[in-house]
């Protein structure tokens, strides 16, 4: 499904790219399904997500500032390929792959809130729009971003207490959630190829480029999360936890703050992660 949707979204994508403003709506409402199916009360923490989780603030940092000597466009790409929170389907395929779900459930929801504070305050920082201050900047970001990743949240946990009936009707149609992700994915993907389209050729070599480092950082963060993850005997969830990325998330964030450009990272880092979550899997059936 993924290759096929990204396939069409590529095709038509003077079609699906009218779609754009749908994008943040499209990602509250998937992480709103997310949060019904998962249980507040039995989300425990451990050292292992504040080891992840302080690879992918100051990883994304430490990289923005290696980078941004060589192209401030490339350091970007790297900047969000860090940052990006753990997409909510990491918790099927750590269930596939036989983890802990209830880990990474935990991971992603700390994942998610801690980009929701962090992003507002860099790319007030490094963002494009630079002219303005960064007290505005900030308070723009962070109200739209909070919204985004905390709402959907909140939103759960109100009408948990409020209808719970609501809640297991939810639960019971979750299938919607991935219909969602899949016209998402067919915007955003429309959105990054219209763009490309759209600027001159002379940006060919750091296209490639940012491409090649969306790369190296998937499997860079997917092999330091099962490191880390073993030392706690988590190595599942700890590699989807710090590998998988919300890249539809992502390509809205680079899109909306940081050089369009920038978006290729995000776009790429879809087929590299699920080349390597293809091959876990299909390690796991041969050893079956």
């Amino acid at each position: 499904m993924m290759p096929f949707t990204m396939t069409i979204g590529a095709l038509f994508y003077p079609f699906f790219g009218k779609f754009d403003f749908l994008t943040p709506y499209l990602i509250f409402l998937m992480l709103f399904f997310t949060y019904c199916g998962m249980s507040v009360r039995k989300i425990r923490f451990s050292r292992m997500h504040l080891w992840l989780i302080l690879i992918q603030v100051f990883g994304s940092m430490g990289l923005y500032l290696l980078l941004k000597n060589v192209d401030v466009t490339l350091a970007q790409a790297g900047l969000i390929c860090l940052l990006a929170p753990t997409a909510t389907s990491a918790v099927v395929i750590t269930g596939m792959l036989k983890g802990n779900t209830a880990s990474l459930t935990a991971y992603t929801l700390l994942s998610n809130f801690t980009v929701a504070i962090m992003a507002p305050f860099l790319f007030s920082i490094w963002g494009a729009n630079t002219e303005v201050s960064f007290c505005d900047s900030f308070l723009h970001i962070a109200q739209r971003v909070f919204i985004l990743l905390l709402g959907p949240l909140l939103l759960a946990i109100l009408l948990r207490r409020i209808w719970p009936s609501a809640v297991v009707s939810i639960q019971k149609n979750s299938i919607v959630s991935f219909y969602l992700w899949v016209i998402a994915l067919a915007i955003v993907t429309a959105t990054t190829v219209k763009f490309i389209f759209m600027r001159d050729h002379h940006h060919f070599y750091l296209e490639i480029g940012i491409a090649i480092l969306a790369l190296v950082a998937s499997v860079c963060q997917f092999f330091m999360g099962k490191r880390i993850g073993n030392f706690y005997n988590d190595k599942i969830a700890g590699g989807q936890g710090l590998g998988q990325k919300n890249t539809i998330l992502a390509i809205w964030l680079t899109h909306t703050y940081l050089n369009p450009l920038a978006s290729i990272a995000p776009g790429a880092y879809i087929l590299w992660q699920n080349i390597i979550n293809s091959w876990q899997l299909w390690r796991i059936r041969r050893e079956l």
